[in-house]
């Protein structure tokens, strides 16, 4: 008699919490799924989109960096393990403008997929004079890409134009760090 109840109640329990499982797994998709895009969607013209472009390089600060933050930002860097640095954004492709520490040596470079891949020196600084001096002079504006009179940071690619690049902001928040 014993044989066939505890078999029974054995499987009655599995059924049971197979069930409590399976409901509770079907419950919370249709309860966590979040409306997609979080944001609504604009139906922009060419001329729209440049309008906005335009605005946005408009907002930029032209107000130097200054010798105090860019010395600030060059002996940070020097504190960082070899191969590391500045890089903002931590994030799959491309990831915008960073400063690696190569050596005695602090480089600009294009950061890809969180920092695991970097591309080509863009420009070099062995010195902390000539680092310093470089970045004192140095805006949002500038390092936007959009001043043609800052050939290291300027382009005329519209979607590399103040695409994740450095701004007093990032810099000061890594100086802090």
């Amino acid at each position: 008699m014993l044989a066939i109840i505890i078999p029974l109640i054995c499987l009655g329990l599995i059924v049971w919490v197979l069930g409590t499982v399976l409901w509770s797994m079907r419950g919370d998709k249709k309860q966590s799924q979040p409306e997609w895009p979080p944001y609504p969607l604009v139906n922009a013209s060419e001329e729209e989109m440049r309008r906005r472009h335009l605005e946005c390089r408009d907002r930029l600060s032209h107000a130097t960096f200054g010798t105090k933050l860019a010395r600030d930002l060059y002996r940070k860097l020097m504190t960082c393990e070899q191969g590391s640095g500045l890089i903002h954004e931590f994030h799959r492709d491309y990831c915008g403008h960073g400063l690696i520490r190569t050596g005695n040596a602090i480089t600009l470079r294009e950061i890809y997929d969180g920092g695991h891949n970097v591309g080509d020196p863009i420009a070099n600084w062995e010195k902390e004079a000539d680092f310093v001096a470089f970045f004192a002079r140095q805006s949002d504006f500038t390092c936007s890409g959009w001043d043609p009179n800052e050939p290291v940071f300027f382009t005329d690619d519209q979607w590399a134009q103040n695409n994740q690049r450095l701004t007093r902001d990032v810099i000061r928040k890594f100086v802090k760090g």
